[in-house]
C-alpha cells in the first residue's frame, strides 16, 4: 500500500474555535488527551465518535488512538503527538479509512490550542488537516472519483464534524481543568 503522504495536495480542512470559562493556568490539553476517557471522547460528537485511547509507539512516543466517523467512512486514527505542551498539541496520524468502497489511507494533522482570553475566558482552536496518501489517489481513481471530487466530499464531512466536536472538546477542556484546580486548591489547603 502506497503510504507515501503527499503533503503537497490538501484533502481537508477546517478550524473552528469555541470560547469557554477555563481556568488557563490549569489547562492541561496534553494530559486531557492521554487520560481522555472513551465516553467522554463519544460525548464530544456523539454518533460519530467510537473509542479513544492512549498508547505509545515502538519508539516510546505518546500516541492517541481515536476511532471515528467521517462522513461515510470509519477512520483510525493513530495521532503521535508531535508538540504536546499545556496549551498546544499537534499531532499526526497515518489514519486507516474503511470507506464503502474499501480500506484507504490519508494523513491527519490535529492542532489543538487554548488561549487566554480576558478573566476566565478561553478561546479552543480546533485545527484539523487532512493530505491524500498515494494510496488514497489510486483508490480514489480506481473508483472512478478525481481527486478535487474526493477533496470536496472530504471538505464537507470533516468541516461538519469540526463544527460538532470542537464546542465539546473546549467544554470537556475546560471540565478537566476546572477538576484539576479543584484538587490543586484541596492540596493547597491541607498543606497550610
Amino acid at each position: 500500500m502506497g503510504t507515501a503522504v503527499r503533503t503537497d495536495l490538501v484533502l481537508s480542512h477546517a478550524v473552528v474555535t469555541a470560547e469557554v470559562e477555563a481556568p488557563f493556568d490549569e489547562v492541561d490539553i496534553a494530559q486531557w488527551l492521554k487520560t481522555l476517557p472513551t465516553h467522554e471522547y463519544q460525548r464530544c460528537a456523539p454518533g460519530d465518535h467510537k473509542a479513544a485511547g492512549y498508547t505509545v509507539d515502538d519508539d516510546g512516543t505518546p500516541m492517541s488512538i481515536n476511532v471515528e466517523m467521517i462522513g461515510t467512512g470509519l477512520v483510525i486514527q493513530q495521532y503521535r503527538f508531535e508538540v504536546a505542551d499545556t496549551h498546544y498539541c499537534k499531532m499526526v496520524s497515518l489514519s486507516d479509512v474503511l470507506t464503502p468502497s474499501g480500506w484507504t489511507s490519508t494523513q491527519v494533522i490535529w492542532e489543538l490550542r487554548m488561549e487566554q482570553l480576558d478573566g476566565g475566558r478561553c478561546r479552543y482552536t480546533n485545527t484539523v488537516t487532512s493530505h491524500p496518501t498515494e494510496h488514497f489517489l489510486e483508490f480514489v481513481a480506481e473508483h472512478g472519483q478525481t481527486f478535487d471530487e474526493a477533496a470536496a466530499a472530504r471538505q464537507e464531512a470533516s468541516g461538519r464534524h469540526c463544527e460538532v466536536e470542537t464546542p465539546r472538546y473546549a467544554e470537556s477542556i475546560a471540565r478537566w481543568a476546572i477538576a484539576r484546580k479543584i484538587v490543586l486548591d484541596d492540596r493547597a489547603e491541607v498543606d497550610a
